[in-house]
């Protein structure tokens, strides 16, 4: 393999600060390939911009430790005439804050020209024709060149800043959030700019960005900053659609994009101090699957399966493991062959951490009978179900109830699921009790209604079933199944019996309460348009057997099977036509939908 063009080595970039020592960016490692491009994203404070300054030597020498190789020539033992040679001729930086990076009193061409003569010593006429076919190359005509910064909109002053760090031809473009602040349109249209300019120079570009879409769009390879380290790097696509790094996770689930069905989820807690970072991985406040060398150790940056992640385990854990399950029921009280029911028939699933899967069909697909095996209130026939790497069926004891504990079941019908004579103290601390849960258990009571939303003090704690509303009952077996901080939920129709207001409260309420505390959840359903606003993948039951699965916006907008096409036709929609009449009914015929 050639060598790469840019080659980062254990950079670290730190800043004396009041609070202490501010550690921006604290052993990066990345490398480009001539020609190729990278993107480097994160949230807001994770030392994009940080490093975008530092590979342009414009950072206090003092504060900026590492290598930066560019073409095997070390850069960071350069004094500023050094730095000087290779700004703009070899590498070039595109600012974030195109706004107020134009001297205001110069002309926008005056101020491409500048550069091209200095470090190219081109005589001013011949400046001013390279800036012009800069300008055409970048959508900007030569009214552009002889306007004033402030006569011109943020989307032409992008583009101009662009044309300048062009202007010398370098080998490296390190392009700073260049889509930020501009209109879908404009966005869109220096996209198609970029991978033109690209395509026709065959620079190398690195992408600093928070913007997923545009590091989709126009790269290969992206590297995840996170408080000053990279947590996860490795081919665009893969990165972007099966991530690795629980903060991986988080970014695109907080990421609004036109291919995502469900509702944003912001990431849990704050970004570190970078004076003061916690102990062990930096992330682990945040993270869902914290353990305890989490806390303790901070994880290296290996390959595993062809990717770079920094975690102790490895990245995303699978929660649940189920293999092949089978489960029949015989009615009439004898066995034959019109009395065998198979409801679970060769099911095999998983549910991630912090991940939400959906279980959708019509009744009597076998929806229930699989939530109840997975909750452990059903053993199967055949197959296996891990949980946390357990196979829950060969534990018993001290170790399975403590194993059973962690996963909890939300029931459809929450007045068939209490003592009808207890009060709503007896029926949330019941859990505990069984459990021998040490401390104070009305305290955690009392946490639980707290969190749902309910009164945890007075009179409410002394009420019975039937003295509360759907809505308030339902809040209460919530509570009963969060009480002991499970690690996965499963939610069997948890709003069916509610009306769509007090609905949709309970399910954005159920909805924060597992994004804030990491679990990973299973919500079954037959309502489709439910699903796909909560599940992050949804899996199709019919006849006790999974017949289509897949992320929730693939799904929904390519089925694949005829019975999937017949639920989502059947899913209530207000179709109305351009002229105000309302779409035909197509009644689909859901029994007639392929094999089973």
């Amino acid at each position: 393999m050639s060598a790469p063009l840019l080659s980062v080595q254990n950079l670290r970039v730190s800043f004396a600060s009041p609070d202490g020592n501010v550690r921006a960016l604290d052993g990066v490692a990345l490398e480009l390939a001539r020609g190729g491009a990278l993107a480097v994203v994160g949230e807001t404070g994770s030392g994009k911009t940080t490093l975008a300054r530092a590979l342009l030597g414009l950072h206090p020498a003092e504060c900026v430790a590492g290598s930066i190789r560019l073409d095997g020539d070390e850069l960071n033992r350069l004094d500023e005439p050094g730095w000087q040679r290779v700004r703009w001729r070899r590498i070039a930086l595109a600012a974030q804050n195109a706004g107020t990076a134009f001297d205001p009193v110069y002309r926008a061409g005056e101020q491409i020209v500048e550069p091209l003569r200095l470090h190219l010593g081109l005589s001013e006429t011949e400046a001013w024709q390279r800036a012009r076919t800069l300008a055409e190359q970048t959508g900007l005509t030569e009214r552009h060149l002889r306007a004033y910064p402030h006569q011109l909109s943020g989307g032409e002053k992008q583009r101009l800043m662009l044309a300048m760090a062009l202007s010398c031809q370098p080998d490296l473009l390190v392009l700073d959030e260049p889509t930020s602040g501009q209109d879908m349109r404009s966005r869109a249209q220096m996209i198609a700019l970029l991978r033109r300019l690209r395509a026709q120079s065959g620079l190398a570009l690195l992408l600093i960005s928070h913007d997923l879409a545009a590091a989709a769009a126009l790269t290969e390879q992206t590297a995840v900053l996170y408080a000053g380290k990279v947590v996860e790097a490795g081919a665009t696509r893969d990165l972007l659609t099966t991530p690795r790094h629980p903060y991986t996770w988080g970014l695109l689930n907080a990421y609004p994009n036109m291919t995502t069905t469900r509702d944003l989820s912001s990431i849990r807690g704050q970004m570190p101090d970078p004076a003061r970072p916690p102990d062990g991985c930096r992330f682990h406040p945040r993270c869902n699957q914290a353990v305890d060398d989490c806390r303790r150790f901070e994880p290296p940056l290996e390959r595993r399966g062809g990717r770079l992640v920094a975690c102790h385990l490895g990245g995303v854990q699978t929660l649940l493991q189920a293999d092949n399950l089978h489960k029949t029921f015989v009615t009439n009280g004898h066995a034959g062959p019109d009395s065998l029911i198979e409801a679970v028939r060769g099911v095999s699933l998983a549910v991630l951490a912090g991940e939400v899967v959906g279980v959708v069909g019509e009744t009597g697909s076998g929806k229930t009978t699989l939530g109840r095996l997975l909750a452990g209130l059903l053993t199967p026939d055949a197959g296996a179900i891990y949980f946390e790497g357990q196979d829950i069926q060969a534990v018993n004891g001290a170790e399975g109830k403590n194993l059973r504990r962690r996963i909890q079941a939300i029931p459809q019908d929450p007045f068939e699921s209490v003592d009808p004579l207890f009060t709503v103290r007896q029926i949330v601390r019941q859990p505990l009790d069984i459990q021998r849960i040490q401390g104070d258990r009305d305290a955690l009571v009392r946490d639980a209604l707290a969190a749902v939303g309910l009164p945890a003090e007075g009179g409410f704690l002394q009420r019975r079933p039937h003295e509360l509303s759907g809505g308030q009952l339902q809040r209460v077996v919530i509570a009963r199944a969060l009480v002991l901080e499970p690690r996965l939920l499963v939610a069997d129709e948890p709003v069916s019996m509610l009306d769509p207001s007090e609905g949709a409260r309970l399910m954005n309420l159920l909805k924060r309460i597992q994004n804030e505390r990491g679990m990973g959840m299973l919500l079954i359903s037959h309502d489709l348009a439910l699903v796909r606003k909560v599940a992050d993948r949804i899996l199709v039951m019919r006849g006790g057997a999974i017949i289509e699965q897949g992320l929730s916006s693939v799904v929904i907008s390519r089925p694949q099977h005829d019975y999937t096409r017949a639920l989502l036709l059947a899913a209530p929609s207000f179709n109305w036509f351009p002229d105000g009449s309302q779409g035909a009914d197509e009644s689909p015929d859901i029994n007639n939908t392929g094999d089973q």
